[in-house]
């Protein structure tokens, strides 16, 4: 067993994931002696890059989109000096194409939040009427049990071409189990607000490159320890207080003043804690990321409605694929998912019709919570019973569903809390996304694979 080092007030982070990093970067800037704890041997958890031996190219493990209204997420991003690592669209624009009827049109929020653009045709979904959206409200009327279908009009054009992808895109939940409450906290904060809040974001390189790997030479530049290969197995309890981790490999005791910040999975959580009620209903999410090198005026992603594939991206060498609330395709084999989601992909982006070049599906059995009214009422607060430990996951409460910016709103909330506990100021604002890594499934197209 080993004493803490260093000065007193120490802030042990466990878990190096997305909320994890933001909780880190937040106190280290703010003059806070900070260890971070990882079990495996990378940051990002969810929200990494890596390069595929067998594709020969770097690949995200998921596909993620940013909008101008995520706002602890670019207050991340730029606190860390990332923003240049993303493509930023100069134009509030959400594109779409309906590949049975082959319409291409981009949902294109007006200034302002008045939403004064619904009553222009050229800015709006095809045979929708302005009136049609005003039946959004009723997101906002919504009670705690009610679900996205159950509020709005499934059978209405509005709701297949906009309501229905964005709610299962940003809950990771079908519509007809997905909560209508956290589906309005999402448009509340980017359509809601114009075009200023919906400007799309996307990595340019990778999503390492742009949330992780700055993230830890912030965290290095301001002293911060980060350990790798450290897996927390139990939390030792005393005085009302959490008094020791004990990891692994050894035992490191707490002092009265110091603090921890458990950034793990829900189900890694409820285990450590007690008595913890965590969502444990988890919905997954399937990727495909096709060696494709798309021409350079091709969209950087648009949303298709009428297929399997729900979002396409064209990145560098690859065009990847997301289907959120897969629970239908995830156990197909990944020559038969190739083919679906390489047939989309065509017609998103204008291909000719040919067979699938090389290309990697990879599955994430347990990607969120699904967001239903149930599991959002086992989402446990940032505070627990005892003042030194603070939660931080996109599975905590923070109103949003389980994305990257309800992970790093996470993390700032935690943040703030250590900070006030020390006696000082609040100076982090904590409402402008498991955070440690387990193995993904991952599946080659044999098949289509040199």
């Amino acid at each position: 067993m080993i004493a803490g080092a260093g000065p007193p007030g120490r802030v042990h982070v466990v878990g190096a994931g997305l909320a994890g990093l933001a909780a880190s970067v937040a106190l280290a800037d703010q003059g806070h002696a900070v260890i971070l704890y990882e079990r495996g041997q990378q940051a990002g958890g969810r929200c990494r890059s890596f390069v595929d031996p067998e594709l020969g190219v770097r690949i995200d493990n998921g596909n993620h989109l940013l909008l101008s209204g995520n706002a602890a997420a670019l207050a991340y991003v730029e606190r860390i000096g990332a923003l240049d690592t993303f493509e930023r669209l100069a134009e509030a624009a959400i594109p779409f194409i309906d590949i049975e009827t082959g319409e291409r049109w981009a949902v294109r929020p007006g200034t302002g939040r008045v939403p004064w653009w619904v009553l222009r045709a050229a800015r709006r979904v095809p045979r929708t009427r302005a009136r049609d959206y005003l039946e959004a409200l009723r997101l906002w009327r919504a009670a705690p049990g009610d679900t996205v279908a159950g509020v709005l009009a499934p059978d209405r054009v509005l709701f297949r071409r906009l309501w229905q992808p964005l709610a299962v895109a940003a809950l990771n939940t079908g519509v007809t189990d997905a909560s209508a409450r956290l589906l309005w906290r999402v448009l509340a904060e980017t359509i809601g607000r114009g075009a200023a809040a919906c400007r799309p974001m996307l990595a340019r390189d990778g999503l390492s490159e742009s949330l992780v790997d700055p993230a830890l030479a912030f965290l290095a530049r301001r002293g911060a320890e980060i350990r790798f290969g450290s897996r927390l197995r139990a939390l030792g309890f005393a005085d009302g207080r959490v008094s020791e981790l004990l990891f692994e490999q050894d035992a490191l005791v707490l002092r009265p003043e110091d603090s921890v910040v458990l950034a793990v999975p829900a189900a890694i959580a409820a285990r450590l804690v007690p008595s913890l009620t965590v969502p444990d209903d988890y919905a997954p999410i399937v990727n495909a990321h096709f060696r494709c090198a798309l021409p350079p005026d091709a969209p950087l992603f648009v949303g298709i409605i009428g297929g399997t594939a729900e979002w396409a991206f064209r990145k560098r060498e690859v065009v990847s694929v997301t289907v959120s609330a897969a629970d239908r395709i995830v156990a197909l084999p990944a020559d038969e998912l190739c083919e679906i989601l390489w047939r989309d992909v065509t017609l998103a982006f204008g291909i000719p019709p040919a067979p699938p070049p090389p290309a990697r599906i990879v599955k994430e059995r347990r990607a969120t919570f699904r967001a239903t009214p149930a599991q959002e009422a086992r989402r446990p607060a940032a505070a627990t019973a005892w003042p030194n430990l603070h939660l931080a996951g996109d599975y905590v409460d923070t109103g949003l569903p389980a994305t990257i910016e309800g992970a790093i709103r996470s993390g700032f909330a935690a943040a703030t809390r250590v900070h006030q506990r020390r006696g000082r100021a609040p100076a982090i604002d904590s409402d402008p996304a498991p955070t440690t890594h387990t193995p993904t499934p991952v599946e080659t197209c044999q098949r289509a694979l040199p």
